[in-house]
């Protein structure tokens, strides 16, 4: 299906295209100021650190449906070698083969394109099987660090998780906002919660994958008024799966990742993290949030960690 003109409205109304620039490769992490991060790290007051990350290993989120896409085959590589002969130091060694996508992590700007256009306007065909993404590869991303802020979505509807078919909209993303008692501003980084990650947790891959709530199409312009630099959420899919619109598949990827030139983060376990808030009833806190600088990728792991 071609993209429909609803589609191409919204993409005017939420470009950045040219914004920080012809050359930029960061898109709305340029938003993450100095003074950002200084405002950042006046959120913390107990110095609870809550780790956001599913484990890398063999039986993760991914279930095959995307073509590639492994979970992490971790093999140990020297076990006890005393390299520098006999009762010399011994040393233990392993490898890891996997998606950089496969579990908890960042989408980079190249990830998708449409119309032939990746973030920025530069051609599609900048990206190859052997030069990787030749501009915004996810290395381009070195220190992702700011006011993280929970819109707790489920929680502010009352639910441990929101339905299989439930479209998070702006009237969502404002409720979880007067939950919190906050307004999500520039240079913040807005983690969604669905709830739909405990599903996963139980063991539930499948029904984790598909079908599930995420992100509608609506919610890009909400964060491009807002000025956020990167929207994370606890789904495989981000936005809302199967799609609103039939056929119309991964539009606000395209939306967030290629027009606003904004990340997007999935598999974050949010479970934790809402239980702290809740409990201390405050939604903002210092997230660290960098991913591994691997050159030219398309996406890569992470290992969050949301400071209190």
């Amino acid at each position: 299906m071609a993209l429909p003109p609803e589609f191409h409205d919204i993409a005017k109304r939420v470009n950045n295209w040219g914004r920080w620039g012809e050359a930029d490769e960061i898109g709305t992490l340029n938003l993450i100021t100095d003074e950002v991060v200084r405002d950042a790290a006046a959120t913390i007051r107990s110095g609870r650190r809550i780790p956001l990350a599913v484990p890398l290993q063999q039986d993760g989120v991914q279930t095959g449906v995307i073509p590639g896409r492994v979970n992490p085959l971790h093999t140990m590589v020297a076990v006890n070698l005393e390299m520098f002969g006999p009762d010399t130091v011994a040393t233990s060694d392993d490898a890891v083969t996997m998606g950089l996508q496969a579990g908890t992590h960042w989408d980079g700007l190249t990830h998708v394109s449409h119309s032939g256009r990746i973030y920025n306007g530069r051609p599609a065909g900048s990206v190859t099987a052997h030069g990787r993404a030749a501009f915004s590869g996810i290395d381009k991303a070195r220190h992702i660090v700011s006011r993280g802020v929970l819109l707790d979505v489920a929680r502010a509807r009352g639910l441990d998780r929101l339905p299989d078919g439930h479209a998070v909209t702006p009237e969502d993303l404002e409720a979880a906002e007067a939950l919190a008692r906050t307004t999500v501003r520039s240079g913040d980084i807005a983690l969604v919660r669905t709830g739909q990650i405990r599903r996963y947790l139980a063991g539930e891959k499948e029904a984790y994958a598909f079908p599930s709530p995420g992100l509608s199409l609506r919610t890009p312009e909400w964060f491009h008024a807002r000025d956020v630099a990167a929207v994370a959420n606890d789904t495989l899919t981000f936005e809302i799966f199967p799609p609103e619109i039939e056929n119309l598949w991964l539009p606000v990827h395209a939306l967030d990742l290629v027009e606003m030139g904004m990340q997007q983060g999935q598999n974050w376990n949010l479970e934790g993290l809402s239980e702290a808030c809740a409990e201390e009833g405050r939604y903002t806190f210092l997230l660290s949030a960098t991913p591994e600088p691997f050159v030219g990728g398309a996406g890569s792991p992470v290992a969050p960690v949301a400071v209190l």
